[in-house]
């Protein structure tokens, strides 16, 4: 079988930030890198899954919720993945750092966190959520689109 893409990116100088992973047609997978890889500890589940609920709902929700395909977790728990169409890396980049923004300040229920509405409710960390995107606020902070390419050098 040949080798993924994605795992042919050096993970071991893969810094924290924001790339794009693949393009696929007009989809665009952009690699959300919350913690550098085997060198810092990963993201708590309760955590991940908050941030996943509350970045979903404010996406789906902005004025540019036509071009967003997916958002979800990296299995190694350093990241998350996402998609989106026709949007171009100017506005998904935007569309990033404000739902990072808006997590940071959030404080209020977690959508979805129901046993009706949600297949693990009970594993949310709003607290952890919260710490996680403003940690990760202070690195969007300097992602511009030019560094979107896993080798632009800084």
């Amino acid at each position: 079988m040949q080798k993924i893409a994605s795992f042919q990116v050096d993970h071991t100088t893969l810094q924290k930030g924001v790339y794009v992973s693949r393009i696929d047609g007009d989809v665009i997978t952009y690699d959300i890198r919350m913690r550098r890889p085997n060198l810092e500890p990963v993201m708590r589940n309760g955590a991940i899954h908050t941030i996943e609920h509350l970045f979903a709902t404010y996406v789906r929700n902005s004025d540019r919720a036509h071009g967003v395909i997916y958002f979800g977790p990296m299995g190694c728990r350093t990241g998350f993945y996402f998609l989106t169409r026709n949007l171009g890396d100017e506005a998904s980049l935007q569309l990033i750092k404000e739902a990072f923004a808006f997590i940071a300040e959030y404080n209020g229920e977690i959508p979805g966190a129901s046993a009706a509405e949600c297949g693990n409710y009970l594993d949310h960390d709003l607290p952890g959520a919260v710490r996680e995107a403003r940690d990760f606020c202070k690195v969007l902070e300097r992602v511009t689109v030019e560094m979107l390419d896993y080798n632009y050098t800084k």
